[in-house]
């Protein structure tokens, strides 16, 4: 269950990229950051979100949003992911869900009846200082990078 509030200060999160590069929330620190999270690597779903993402990249870019996915994914099915979609952004491996329970965005799940654990997507947006500004729940995936250009004002 989402805990962060419109407004909070963003938790800093530490990780690794798809490369083994290490990234955290201090490297974005004075810049808009789009932090979305998405269950899966290359499943239906997460792959027209992240494409939406890619080919509106350069307009995020010049509006000076920078771009990060988090899931539960490990590093080398992020860089197939990346590879397969020409994806220009970094991907967050977080198979042990550090970043996914900071940001609480890990918990009970049902589909067609069955109840399970699993990752809300959601799409927080933080401004230069560190704070939360939006967080979009469920995010439009074919028209993801419009939400996010829209909530950061333009």
């Amino acid at each position: 269950m989402i805990t962060l509030n419109e407004g909070d200060k963003a938790p800093a999160f530490k990780g690794i990229d798809q490369d083994g590069n290490k990234i955290s929330l201090a490297d974005y620190k004075g810049k808009k950051l789009a932090l979305y999270f998405y269950p899966e690597d290359d499943s239906p779903t997460c792959t027209i979100q992240a494409c939406n993402l890619r080919d509106n990249y350069l307009l995020l870019k010049q509006k000076g949003i920078e771009i990060i996915g988090v899931s539960p994914d490990d590093e080398k099915s992020h860089k197939k992911f990346e590879a397969k979609f020409q994806l220009p952004f970094k991907m967050i491996a977080d198979s042990k869900r550090k970043v996914i329970e900071q940001y609480g965005v890990w918990g009970e799940k049902q589909m067609f009846g069955n109840h399970y654990m699993g990752l809300y997507r959601t799409t927080f947006l933080i401004d230069e200082k560190g704070k939360i500004i939006k967080i979009i729940k469920k995010p439009k995936n074919k028209g993801h990078a419009e939400e996010i250009v829209k909530a950061f004002g333009g």
